[in-house]
């Protein structure tokens, strides 16, 4: 993970606001305006006081209530306004965000994805980027508020006296600046800390839910629960070190404030001695100070969270700004599918070779078995003819055409993949088949499923094709999952077929239907299948045998 600076991670996210500059600003504008209606609302009733004491040159006491009673229904409706307007913003921003994090994973995945935690991957997309709420929400406008009412207020409580502005100018200095400075480097790298530690938590989790069958057979469900016990009271522990900091931070705060309040109120006191200032140059700067500080408050009390947003966002740009192992190619070749071929490929994963000099023709209107031991590189090779990975060196070819030079587009357009393990959505069945091709009917679905020997089963179902197959399809077997699989393949009738153990989880009698109905589909297609299984075998034109890496 990329460790950022707090101001590199507030700038690029800053960055974000740009098409909603217009709203940022109208939310700066009322919480200005909002503030100072609060604040004058009480400066306004010192000057009552001081009418009544019968100080001249003031308004007459019914204009001031009348202000007072404008500034008070004023600052209701902006207070409201404003937050109505960061909201907006906050959750317009989180929804671009979300798409981008989404567009990135696309862009990475697979082979960027093959090795992440599922359960920290979920963490970032769901409470990582909704912690950037507090950010855009109470965080940007606030910094731009408390600056403008700072210096408005700094400017009028020195109107009366520069030595009372240079005290109101150092408190609001110190506590919506030094404060929350301090705070957040007294907190160090808690915050990421703390997040590194709630998505491996939430990872941990999920892989306990999947693997709960495995647990209870094996009786390892009390082990795994004193594992997730700890892991909580370690994450708990850091986030009560944190809630400390962050009570540290409120008491000095508070003690701050009421230690330039007094100051102010000195200082005054002594000018007044002095012949400096009038009795209501102690009065007006004591009330317009103590009731300035909101602003400032809400920043010195950001102190401690942001260290958890500026976390969150960190991890958010991780994503964002990681490179793909394949750039996708939108500006490529648009071909037609006419056969395959590998030259020379050599693959290697890290520093462990996997392909040595590999080199096979896939013509059209055969079917290609690849057989061999686990591990020997037979899935590798489909992933490269997919381009999920690049080769080391040598080519891999589709219609004579580097496959990098193809348009990804064309590319999948051209290939139907089948792997040993079908993923299904929380969807009905036929919504799942349909993944393959959206705009498929109701027939076409049926007739795939019939090529893919599962029609059968699927009527049995109370709902036949509009089953909900629960999530992660946990309520279909191994093998009726992997009969849906096959149906996608062929529903998308693509001229490229590659199937990674299509077999595996199927009866004999299956089987054999599902390698019949690739023997009819195979005109104007090319199948390449990868098994172990000598009965799968015997359905190929040809067969080659990977072994350690080699072809032959």
């Amino acid at each position: 993970m990329k460790k950022r600076s707090d101001l590199a991670v507030m700038g690029r996210l800053i960055g974000l606001v740009k098409p909603l500059l217009g709203f940022m600003l109208t939310a700066i504008a009322m919480g200005v305006a909002g503030f100072l209606c609060a604040q004058f609302l009480t400066i306004f009733g010192g000057f009552a006081m001081l009418n009544v004491l019968g100080f001249s040159g003031l308004p007459a006491l019914s204009t001031l209530f009348i202000c007072m009673g404008i500034f008070a229904v004023a600052r209701g409706i902006l207070r409201y306004a404003e937050q109505a307007c960061n909201h907006f913003i906050a959750f317009k921003l989180l929804a671009l965000i979300r798409d981008k994090v989404f567009a990135a994973l696309r862009r990475l995945a697979p082979a960027k994805l093959e090795g992440r935690d599922k359960g920290d991957l979920i963490s970032v997309i769901t409470s990582d980027i909704e912690l950037l709420e507090v950010f855009y929400a109470h965080t940007i406008s606030p910094i731009a508020i408390a600056l403008i009412v700072s210096v408005i207020m700094t400017l009028f409580i020195g109107s009366y006296h520069w030595l009372l502005g240079l005290v109101a100018a150092l408190a609001f200095l110190t506590v919506g600046v030094l404060v929350p400075v301090v705070a957040a480097r007294t907190g160090g790298s808690r915050g990421l800390e703390y997040r590194t530690q709630s998505g491996a938590l939430s990872a941990f989790v999920l892989d306990s839910l999947r693997g709960l069958d495995q647990l209870i057979q094996y009786d390892a469900g009390p082990r795994r629960l004193r594992e997730m016990d700890r892991r909580t009271g370690e994450l708990l522990k850091k986030e009560g070190r944190m809630k400390a900091a962050l009570g540290t931070a409120t008491a000095c705060t508070g003690a701050l404030i009421l230690f330039f309040s007094l100051s102010m109120l000195s200082l005054s006191y002594l000018l007044y001695r002095q012949g400096a200032v009038a009795f209501d140059g102690v009065l007006i700067p004591l009330i317009a100070i103590m009731s300035s500080f909101g602003p400032v408050v809400a920043l010195a009390n950001l102190g401690s969270t942001l260290q958890q947003t500026f976390a969150a966002g960190n991890r958010v740009l991780d994503i964002l700004d990681e490179s793909p192992v394949v750039e996708e190619n939108t500006t490529g070749k648009t071909v037609s599918f006419s056969g395959a071929a590998c030259d020379g490929v050599n693959f290697t994963y890290g520093e462990e070779p996997i392909l040595q000099n590999v080199s096979l023709t896939l013509p059209p209107d055969k079917i290609i078995g690849i057989t061999g031991r686990s591990g020997s590189g037979k899935s590798t090779l489909l992933k490269l003819l997919m381009r999920f990975w690049d080769t080391s060196s040598g080519t891999v070819s589709v219609s004579g055409e580097n496959v990098k030079d193809i348009r990804t587009a064309s590319l999948r357009q051209m290939q139907s993949y089948v792997t040993q393990e079908t993923y299904l959505f929380h969807d009905s069945i036929e919504a799942n088949v349909k993944v393959a091709k959206p705009g498929a009917t109701h027939e076409e679905v049926v007739e795939a499923c019939k090529k893919a020997s599962v029609h059968d089963f699927i009527m049995t179902l109370p709902k036949g094709y509009d089953t909900n197959v629960g999530e992660l399809g946990d309520t279909l077997s191994g093998g009726e999952r992997q009969r849906l699989g096959i149906a996608r393949a062929f529903l998308h009738d693509a001229p490229l077929i590659l199937l990674d153990e299509p077999t595996s989880n199927l009866d004999s009698l299956n089987e054999a239907v599902i390698l019949k109905s690739l023997h009819q589909q195979r005109q104007g297609k090319t199948v390449v299948l990868v098994s172990h299984r000598a009965s799968t075998m015997r359905v190929a034109d040809t067969t080659y045998s990977v072994e350690h890496g080699r072809l032959s």
